[in-house]
C-alpha cells in the first residue's frame, strides 16, 4: 500500500506551524490533495520509490477546510472510546502519583514522566494484539500501562521493589515484560530503535521461514522514541534496515518539542521529521499527537500495513509534555501560571469529542 493510501491523512500541511516553523507552500488552485497525490504518481517523482512513498499529514490545508474536514465521529465505538479514556486518564493519574512520590523522596534516580503524551501511547498501544512488541525509552511508564503491565507492577518497580515488573533492578527508565512483549524502555538516546528492528526481524523470520505466525498475518513492532533521537545515526541505519527487509514495524516520533531543554526547531536542519520516511521509501506520515481519535485513525492503517507484511512506517507525532525533561527539572519551559491550563486541556478535549459519540 502507499503512502497516498493513508485515508487519514491530507497531502504536504505544514507541520511546524504549531511551533513556530516555515509554512510549507500551498497546492495550486483547484487542485484537491488527492488529485495532487495522484500528479505526484504520474510524474512529480522522478525517483521509482519516491511515487509510492509520499510525505503526508492529518493536518487540513489552509483554504481547503470545507473540502477535507475530518468527519467530526471517526469510527470507533463508544465502548473502544471509553477504553481509550480510561486508558489515557490512568496513564495521567499514574504520573502525577509518581511525581508526589518522587518529591516525597519515595524515588530515586531520575523520574522521566509522560504528562501530555498520553494520545500517542493510546492511540497506538490500544490496537495491537498480545504478540505484538513495544520498544520504549526512559519515559516508558504509560507506555508500560498501556501495554497492559498493571499499575501495581510498575509502580512497584519505580519504589525498587521485588514485585516490580523487573523485580525492582530496572527502576523507572528500564521498564520490560516478557508477558506482555514490553522489551524495554531504554535511557540512551536511540539505544531501542535497533533493537525493536531486531523484533521486527524476527516476528517476519517467524511468518515467512517458520510459519509460526498467527493466522492475522505478521506480528507488529512499534519502536517509541523522541525528535531528538531523529538526528542520531542509529534511526537512519534502521529505516534503511526495516524497509530494504520490509519489517513489520512502525516508527513512532514522539515529538514534544524539546530535547531535554533544546528547542526542536533549533536541533535539526528540517523539522519536519516525517518526511524522512520517504528519503528510504516508506511513508512518512505527520498527526496531531494531542488527539487521540487522530493518532489512533494513523495508527490502524500504519500497523495493518506492517501486518499485511508491506513495510515499515514512519508516523511522527506533534505532542507536547507538560513537565520538564525529569522531574530533576524545573519546569521553566513555559511561563509561570500556563501549566494549570495546558496540564487539562487535553483531557477536556478527550471528553468533548467521546461525549458526542453514539
Amino acid at each position: 500500500m502507499a503512502a497516498a493510501s493513508f485515508t487519514a491523512a491530507k497531502f504536504l500541511a505544514p507541520v511546524a506551524a504549531r511551533s513556530g516553523g516555515e509554512r510549507a507552500p500551498p497546492l495550486p488552485a483547484g487542485a484537491s490533495s488527492s488529485s495532487f497525490a495522484r500528479a505526484q504518481r504520474r510524474g512529480g517523482a522522478h525517483h521509482p520509490r519516491l511515487r509510492t512513498a509520499l510525505a503526508v499529514s492529518s493536518d487540513v490545508l489552509a483554504g481547503n477546510k470545507a473540502a477535507h474536514a475530518a468527519p467530526a465521529n471517526p469510527a470507533v465505538t463508544r465502548e473502544e472510546a471509553l477504553e481509550l479514556y480510561e486508558d489515557m486518564v490512568l496513564g495521567r493519574v499514574f504520573e502525577d502519583m509518581c511525581a508526589q512520590m518522587y518529591y516525597r523522596g519515595k524515588m530515586f534516580g531520575f523520574v522521566h514522566l509522560y504528562n501530555g503524551q498520553e494520545a500517542v501511547s493510546t492511540g497506538f498501544i490500544k490496537l495491537l494484539n498480545q504478540a505484538d512488541c513495544v520498544v520504549s525509552t526512559y519515559r516508558d511508564h504509560v507506555h508500560a500501562l498501556s501495554k497492559g503491565v498493571p499499575a501495581r507492577s510498575v509502580m512497584a518497580e519505580l519504589f525498587g521493589k521485588a514485585t516490580g515488573c523487573c523485580r525492582g533492578q530496572g527502576g523507572s527508565m528500564h521498564m520490560f515484560s516478557a508477558p506482555h512483549n514490553l522489551l524495554g524502555g531504554f535511557a540512551f538516546i536511540g539505544e531501542g530503535i535497533p533493537v525493536a528492528t531486531g523484533a521486527a526481524f524476527a516476528a517476519k523470520y517467524r511468518h515467512e521461514v517458520l510459519k509460526e505466525s498467527g493466522p492475522n498475518g505478521l506480528d507488529v513492532t512499534l519502536a517509541f522514541f523522541g525528535d531528538g533521537t531523529c538526528n542520531n545515526g542509529q534511526f537512519f541505519e534502521c529505516l534503511n534496515m526495516a524497509q530494504l527487509w520490509k519489517l513489520p514495524i512502525v516508527f513512532v516520533v514522539e515529538n514534544n518539542l524539546w530535547a531535554i531543554g533544546m528547542s526542536h526547531l533549533r536541533s535539526t536542519s528540517d523539522p519536519e521529521i516525517y518526511k524522512k520516511g520517504p528519503a528510504f521509501g516508506m511513508p512518512g506520515v505527520h498527526v496531531d499527537g494531542m488527539d487521540v481519535l487522530k493518532v489512533r485513525e494513523v495508527a490502524k492503517e500504519a500497523i495493518e500495513r506492517a501486518r499485511r507484511g508491506e513495510g515499515p512506517t514512519l508516523v511522527e507525532c506533534e505532542t507536547y509534555r507538560f513537565r520538564g525533561h525529569s522531574l530533576a527539572d524545573p519546569d521553566e519551559l513555559r511561563k509561570a501560571g500556563k501549566g494549570f491550563l495546558f496540564h487539562f486541556m487535553s483531557v477536556l478535549t478527550q471528553i468533548n469529542k467521546i461525549s458526542r459519540i453514539d
